[in-house]
This record gives C-alpha cells, sequence and structure tokens, in this order.
C-alpha cells in the first residue's frame, strides 16, 4: 500500500435547519409570573365620587324640572302651590282649636266665629312654618324616598317663589292678629318663636324636637280658649300634649323603619325599643289624663256619669287601634292617615263623638 497516497477527504455533512413552521397566530403567550394585586387606594375614593355625582345629578335635574324648554324659569303651578302648603295638615287645627268649646256654655254664634278666627290665624301660621321649613330642608328632603317629592325638593317650586309665598303668608298673618282682639294672639306669636327655633337646630336634638311638635298644639288650644274667653282646663291640656307628642314619637319610629337614620340627624338619638317604651307610656298618660278630664273639668250634665263612663273606653280603644298600627302593622308615618282613613279608628272615633255630644247636649236639653 502506497502511504504516500492521499487519502480522500472526508465528507462533510453540514446539518440544514429546519423550515420555521409559521406562527400559530391564535396561540395565546404563556402566562408569566404575575405579582398580586395590591388594593387599589382609590376605591373608596372614586366610590365617594360616584355618590356625590349621582347626588349632584338629582339636584340638577330637581332644579331643571323648574325651567322650561328654553332655559327660562316657569311659573309654579296653583296646585304646586297649594301642595307646598299642606292642605291637608290643616285637619289638625280643625280638630284642636275647637276642643275649646268643651268649656263653653251654652254655645253661640259669637263662640264659633271666634273659634272659626283662630283655626285661621293658625291655619296661615303652620302654612307658614311647612314652607319654611321645606326651604331649610330641600337638599335633606331629596334623599329620602317621600318627602322627595315636596314641590321645593322635586323642584316643582322655586326657592324665589317659595320665599315670595313666605312673604305673602307672613303678611296675611299679620293682618290676622292686627284684626283681631289685642294681644291675644301671643300664642300664634309663640307658635311661630318655637317653629322658627325648631327649623334654625332644635330639631335636630332628640326629644326637645318632639316636645316643640306637641307644645305647637297645645298653643292651638290656649288660643283658642283665649278668643272664646273660656277657662282652659289644665287635664285637657295635659291629655291633648300627650296625645300628640305619643302621635309625634310614633312618626320618629316610622321613619326609622322606613327611611333610617340618615335623613333626621335627631333620629341618631333613638331607638327602636326606647321609641316603644315612650310611645307606650305617653299613651298611658294620655288615657289618664282624659278621665280626670272627665271627671274634674268638663262641663257635663248631672246624669251624663254613664254616658262619660262609656266614651273612656272608647278613649283607650283609639290608643290601643293606633299602638297596633304603629308597632304591629309598621304604619303611622302619617297620623293624620292613620286617624282619618283607618276604619276602626272611624267608627271609633263616631260612636265616641255621639257619646261626648250626648253628655254636652244634656244640660241644655233638660232646660
Amino acid at each position: 500500500m502506497d502511504i504516500t497516497r492521499s487519502s480522500p477527504a472526508p465528507v462533510r455533512v453540514v446539518a440544514v435547519p429546519p423550515e420555521p413552521e409559521p406562527a400559530d397566530l391564535t396561540a395565546l403567550p404563556e402566562p408569566t409570573a404575575v405579582e398580586p394585586l395590591q388594593p387599589l387606594p382609590t376605591v373608596t375614593a372614586t366610590t365617594s365620587a360616584i355618590i356625590t355625582t349621582t347626588t349632584t345629578t338629582t339636584n340638577v335635574t330637581a332644579t331643571a324640572t323648574a325651567t322650561d324648554a328654553r332655559g327660562r324659569r316657569r311659573r309654579p303651578r296653583p296646585r304646586d302651590l297649594l301642595a307646598l302648603l299642606r292642605p291637608g295638615q290643616w285637619v289638625k287645627n280643625l280638630a284642636v282649636v275647637p276642643l275649646a268649646l268643651l268649656d263653653t256654655h251654652p254655645w253661640g254664634a259669637a263662640a264659633f266665629l271666634r273659634t272659626g278666627w283662630a283655626v285661621l290665624g293658625f291655619t296661615l301660621a303652620s302654612a307658614l312654618v311647612y314652607v319654611v321649613n321645606d326651604l331649610a330642608d330641600r337638599d335633606r328632603d331629596r334623599l329620602h324616598p317621600v318627602k322627595r317629592h315636596r314641590p321645593i325638593a322635586s323642584g316643582q317650586v322655586s326657592t324665589a317663589a317659595a320665599g315670595a309665598l313666605t312673604g305673602v303668608l307672613a303678611l296675611s298673618l299679620t293682618g290676622w292678629a292686627v284684626a283681631g282682639p289685642a294681644w291675644q294672639w301671643w300664642p300664634t306669636a309663640l307658635y311661630l318663636a318655637l317653629s322658627l327655633a325648631y327649623s334654625q337646630g332644635l330639631k335636630h336634638v332628640p326629644l326637645v324636637d318632639a316636645f316643640i311638635v306637641a307644645t305647637g298644639f297645645v298653643l292651638r288650644l290656649v288660643q283658642g280658649s283665649l278668643l272664646i274667653g273660656a277657662r282652659m282646663s289644665e287635664w285637657l291640656a295635659l291629655c291633648v300634649f300627650s296625645l300628640c307628642l305619643m302621635l309625634a314619637l310614633g312618626k320618629r319610629r316610622h321613619e326609622m323603619t322606613a327611611a333610617g337614620r340618615a335623613h333626621r340627624p335627631a333620629l341618631r338619638g333613638y331607638t327602636l325599643a326606647f321609641l316603644d317604651h315612650l310611645v307606650v307610656l305617653v299613651a298611658v298618660l294620655t288615657a289618664v289624663s282624659y278621665v280626670l278630664y272627665l271627671r274634674d273639668d268638663a262641663a257635663l250634665a248631672a246624669g251624663a256619669s254613664l254616658v262619660t263612663l262609656l266614651s273612656a273606653p272608647c278613649a283607650v280603644f283609639g290608643l290601643a287601634r293606633y299602638l297596633q298600627v304603629l308597632l304591629v302593622e309598621e304604619g303611622g308615618g302619617n297620623p293624620v292617615h292613620v286617624l282619618f282613613r283607618d276604619r276602626a279608628t272611624l267608627v271609633n272615633a263616631a260612636l265616641w263623638a255621639v257619646l261626648v255630644a250626648l253628655a254636652l247636649l244634656l244640660p241644655q236639653a233638660s232646660a
């Protein structure tokens, strides 16, 4: 073998890389490690901003309803102005002021005219108070499920129109005081002063708010007694005060169950159990003072003791029915509706009125 002859060169193998496959556009990239998310510090701020924006939108919407399509402020309808005066609440004056006639015998045209004059004065005063309260509470009323439909809160009556109506009512009330007997308008003036203090801040003080409302009804009774010239019974005044205090406390209990405590700051000083105890306590005081009034001060006939005795169960039944509506049926938001729309209450009140009328008219019949 010839070793000088060169051997063939080794074959070089070159590896050809495979052709790349086309990229799969539908494939998702593999997930990479992600750090756990930290709570965003702006969530609360964002939520607050959303709530603020919603409230602002509601206010803007309510204001926009008082303007027409061209942006001009439209005049409030007479129906909206009348609703602002709350004519459904005027029955309170008709129910309380004429109680002064119970101690007046014999009845005459002059007594009825003076009673009507007292009712007119307190109707003007209470309407003025309603308008002032709605003006002061319009922002808070917009957050209430029922009160947001009031004329000012809903934007049906502008603040300027409500202010003008306030001036008209104030002038009318001044004319009523000047035209009436001198210095016998002080109960109405005291009612306005208490109502103004109530609107400016006392309505936010627990217990004080309800006591002021009840005192206003006693002042109605005092106004009627002054104009008629009758002596006011202390037991009757206590009965009216305790009854109206019970209704005021019951209204606040219903507000707590229906809308919570947010819309009325004074409700933070109450609990349902506390109000339940207060309502029952005041109901007992109402029944006792009514019986004592019939026994000591009522101008009844000598032979009307049986009629008087029969009227006492009617009074107790009326109180029990209201407590049933309030505590069992979760009603009592509007005491006027409870007293004048409940069938059981209406039948009981009719029977009660007949018995009291018999006890009052027997002296005239025997004469």
